[in-house]
């Protein structure tokens, strides 16, 4: 018997992506914020350098990481399978494409941790260049994710 899930429910639920989604866009660019703290802190020296050290920038960076790590997997396949149970089908798109491109993009600059705490350097450039690309993705989705959740509503509300 195949679970009945009420159209209040179908509709309601396919807001929880976007929601979680441009909070973590919000995250990211906080994310951006420690890591440049942490590469003053590299390079700076003297009372600033002291002062910077004092912010734990970069365990805040590791945490707000972490975090980003988990619930952007999590919201992801969240999404796909929202729309998958509201639609019976996922729709093939650049939307679909860049996002799935950002959940692996996270994950690979994770994966760099290790060797950034030992030290390496083309880790660090590494890990920069692809949160710098996936951050420009992520703009562009969460653009793209506003048209998806207009013609959610317009469709929804009869609008279209």
């Amino acid at each position: 018997m195949p679970l009945e899930i009420s159209d209040d429910v179908k509709f309601w639920s396919q807001f929880i992506h976007p929601v979680v989604m441009w909070g973590l866009l919000a995250l990211s660019l906080y994310a951006l914020y420690t890591g440049f703290q942490i590469i003053r802190t590299r390079i700076t020296e003297g009372d600033t350098k002291k002062e910077l050290i004092k912010g734990k920038f970069n365990l805040k960076h590791y945490q707000i990481g972490s975090i980003l790590l988990g619930l952007m997997v999590v919201s992801s396949l969240m999404g796909m399978g929202i729309t998958y149970l509201n639609n019976g089908k996922l729709f093939f798109g650049p939307h679909l494409l860049a996002g799935l491109s950002m959940t692996g993009l996270i994950a690979l600059s994770a994966s760099l941790s290790p060797y950034m705490q030992k030290g390496q350097d083309w880790a660090r450039f590494t890990h920069i260049a692809i949160n710098i690309s996936m951050l420009g993705l992520f703009g562009w989705q969460a653009a793209t994710g506003v048209q998806i959740v207009q013609r959610i509503i317009e469709k929804h509300y009869g609008l279209s």
